[in-house]
């Protein structure tokens, strides 16, 4: 298989005799093979050298149904990619229809979902979202979509439980004591300012 060369790598006077005799009919994904740069590269070479198509090409009925599928999973510049146009004409097309904003849709694997149906009993979304590297927006949909509910009470903490908490808080977090003992993290906080627990200096 033929590396492909990187956006960075100059253009050499083949490759722009090459773009001048096929960009103009439209024939830009011809470059791509040909010469082994991405789309992106070809049409702002193009650009950056003053080519033009030659005619307006009206959008399909099969290219307007993959712009109104995807408008809400993937971002212009990869319906561009997949409709052979630039990102610019997406965006046009896209306001004149009346879709105004696209959003990456957001991706869980199963090890993500897995996590928040352990984690979701017995923490916060906040605190899931930082441990997954997600907004809590986005966490509390997912639960919704799980359809996930906190346990009504928490039993009483014990002697052992409150000892591991005085034992840890002057030098670790409450989330590592939440871990740790297995509550949530801000029933642990909760828990730390009625015993009026302090910080270690050092």
């Amino acid at each position: 298989m033929k590396a492909r060369k990187k956006t960075w790598v100059r253009w050499s006077d083949e490759e722009v005799r090459l773009l001048k005799r096929l960009f103009p009919k439209r024939k830009a994904r011809e470059v791509v093979e040909r010469t082994g740069r991405p789309l992106t590269a070809v049409r702002e070479k193009a650009y950056n050298i003053g080519l033009k198509t030659r005619e307006f090409r009206k959008w399909s009925a099969e290219e307007l149904t993959l712009l109104k599928k995807l408008h809400t999973s993937e971002t212009f510049q990869s319906i561009a990619d997949k409709v052979g146009r630039s990102k610019e004409a997406v965006c046009q097309k896209a306001n004149k229809i009346g879709i105004r904003k696209l959003k990456p849709q957001v991706y869980w694997s199963a090890e993500d979902e897995s996590l928040i149906k352990k984690l979701y009993a017995n923490h916060s979304a906040r605190d899931i979202a930082n441990r997954l590297g997600r907004t809590v927006i986005e966490v509390q949909r997912k639960v919704e979509k799980l359809h996930l509910r906190k346990p009504n009470r928490w039993p009483l903490w014990t002697k052992k439980e409150l000892n591991v908490l005085k034992k840890l808080y002057p030098t670790q977090t409450a989330q590592k004591i939440a871990d740790k003992i297995g509550r949530p993290v801000q029933a642990v906080r909760l828990r730390i300012f009625k015993l009026g627990l302090k910080k270690s200096r050092r």
